[in-house]
């Protein structure tokens, strides 16, 4: 039975282009899910967009010497051509600088203050010196003083995971310019988070299908809740929606819970574009549904710990009860799907340190399906991995060249020579009947691990399907068949309907060249559907901006094992994967700032 299936991205952060590490924690997971749902035959919503806010913005913008709005709209524009190129089917990829987010974000804001989950606190704000702009906490880092770990962050010490407050920090200093911060007081509102320990515990007990990394490490956050600031000094975010602080501009609400407040707002938008405008609730408020959440493990604590929260919050089903706000009541995540980092040379990837590799250049260079599918089957699924120009080169040589690539070619090349179409099948045989038997059998295991996010094994049992085909033609030689041309058509048949059937289960990883298959194969019209970008108005008072969408009705229901049509005529295919040079392996590319 089809069921609504809420695929929420983590928001690329719009103050620089986007590194193709960012893209497998976030990106191409995602799309691999959403693509796989959509042709199991369930209802997908895929979204996220930029995120525009915070002082990250502001501090890249006056190094570029352009005001914060200039710098999100410059590399929106970057990251929707980085997203579109890799071929992220985005329902909706917005941003939040829209009219549409803001009224979002502060009805959630009301509706949590309203149930009594926002409250007021004073506490120690850091300001910078030179300046006089606050510090956001993650811009403050020093040694945390429960581990002793130096390089924690004001917010969160990455080496133990515990909430830090930046005036805990020793030795704290400011990671813009490196002076020590000035401590004020200044009064701003805190989300509760004690408040939510019962209801998050409970639910989080129920959560027994998670990665087992994101469970334990969510656990561990539950036990040891602190109010969190939501509010914060800046000159650039959304307004905090409460007349006592009308008169005071500066007080915005910090990015982080907008944000993550972005995957309803941009649900709400995507309905608002089309002929219902409620349409985003069967994603949202009907128990049935399911919303998976994807990230890189640094985002973890927002997505199974903080939003959870607020949502609770806005339901009025925390510790403390109240009424559900103007969004009903909303679900839960059904999984927080976490990946690991990918490294390079041992190190995260790191824009600072000239340690990155840029999705645009990968793809200009590469193409999308080659990335896609090293992070699919080499990529930090379930722990850090290091990126090497070797593995890269000999995973796209070896399995998606002379493996895939060459089945394709070698099957519909034969077909094309002596049939001219696909040729009809006589006699079939035990060799037969059995790949056959494997292929279709292989829709269950590939299906089962993808509904599950085990991206790495499902690319795996993919590709032994190709692998006992192209095993099943060396076997049976059909170009040494001219003198049994029945039995000759007999092998090409079956082995052009399990090129189609391993063409079905590689199109989540492989969307590009699924499509060329497709053609290959004599099809036509859309196999695996791309994202459009296009110019839309906002839905409020703000200038018009760009966003990604898409038309993937032709992707439904494509799951499983289609005869295919004897008769139809096949040209002579081209590559479907083009060779990378071997030595591309031992030195990168000529951009790529490390290569070894």
């Amino acid at each position: 039975m089809s069921k609504a299936v809420l695929t929420a991205v983590a928001w690329p952060y719009a103050n620089g282009p986007r590194h193709i590490g960012h893209v497998s924690g976030f990106g191409v997971p995602s799309d691999v899910f959403a693509r796989y749902r959509r042709m199991a035959g369930d209802r997908v919503l895929m979204v996220s967009g930029t995120d525009e806010h915070g002082t990250p913005i502001q501090v890249q913008a006056d190094a570029e010497g352009l005001t914060p709005r200039q710098l999100a709209d410059k590399y929106n524009g970057v990251i929707t051509d980085d997203l579109q190129g890799l071929g992220l089917s985005y329902d909706l990829f917005t941003r939040t600088t829209t009219s549409n987010h803001y009224r979002v974000v502060q009805d959630m804001f009301t509706a949590l203050y309203k149930n009594g989950y926002v409250v007021p606190k004073t506490q120690l704000g850091a300001i910078s010196p030179s300046t006089g702009r606050t510090l956001p906490d993650r811009y403050i880092e020093g040694t945390c003083p429960i581990c002793g770990y130096d390089g924690a962050r004001g917010d969160q010490c990455d080496n133990c995971g515990n909430q830090l407050d930046p005036a805990d920090l020793r030795n704290p200093r400011s990671r813009i310019n490196g002076e020590t911060p000035k401590f004020v007081e200044t009064e701003h509102f805190f989300l509760d988070l004690p408040a939510f320990s019962e209801a998050l515990g409970s639910w989080l007990s129920t959560r027994t299908d998670w990665r087992p990394n994101v469970l334990r490490f969510s656990a561990n956050l539950v036990e040891n809740l602190k109010p969190r600031a939501i509010t914060r000094d800046l000159e650039w975010g959304v307004p905090v929606p409460l007349d006592v602080w009308s008169d005071n501009p500066l007080k915005k609400i910090y990015v982080w819970f907008d944000a993550v407040i972005g995957y309803l707002s941009a649900s709400v938008e995507w309905a608002r574009r089309g002929p219902d405008p409620d349409a985003w609730k069967q994603w949202w408020t009907d128990p049935a549904a399911e919303a998976f959440y994807f990230m890189g493990k640094d985002n973890i604590t927002f997505h199974s710990v903080m939003w959870p929260a607020i949502l609770l919050g806005q339901n009025g089903a925390g510790d403390r009860g109240g009424e559900p706000g103007p969004y009903g009541t909303l679900d839960l995540p059904s999984e927080v799907v976490s990946s690991e980092y990918l490294t390079m040379s041992g190190s995260k990837f790191s824009t600072s340190r000239g340690t990155v590799i840029y999705v645009g250049d990968f793809l200009r260079e590469f193409g999308p399906d080659a990335l896609r599918y090293h992070i699919a089957v080499a990529g930090p699924e379930s722990q850090d991995v290091d990126f090497t120009w070797d593995e890269f080169v000999r995973r796209v040589n070896f399995e998606l060249a002379n493996e895939w690539g060459n089945l394709v070619n070698r099957s519909v090349s034969m077909a094309h020579k002596n049939v001219g179409a696909i040729p009809t099948p006589t006699a079939p045989q035990q060799a037969d009947a059995e790949l056959l038997a494997y292929s279709r059998a292989g829709f269950d295991t590939v299906g089962g691990l993808l509904a599950r996010n085990r991206f790495k094994q499902a690319a795996g049992e993919a590709m032994r399907v190709v692998t006992a085909a192209n095993r099943y033609l060396s076997d049976q030689e059909p170009w040494k068949r001219k003198d049994d041309p029945e039995r000759r058509d007999t092998i090409l048949h079956t082995a052009l309907q399990v090129v189609q059937d391993a063409n079905t289960l590689l199109t989540p990883f492989l969307p590009h060249a699924a499509q060329k298959v497709h053609e290959a194969l004599g099809g036509t019209g859309v196999w695996a559907a791309q994202p459009e970008k296009t110019t839309v108005d906002d839905l409020g008072d703000g200038p018009a901006y760009p966003v990604l969408t898409g038309d993937y009705a032709a992707e439904q229901a494509h799951w499983g094992s289609t005869p295919i049509e004897v008769g139809r005529p096949l040209a002579k295919p081209s590559p479907i994967i083009a060779k990378l040079a071997p030595e591309l392996g031992e030195t990168g590319p000529e951009w790529a700032p490390v290569r070894k």
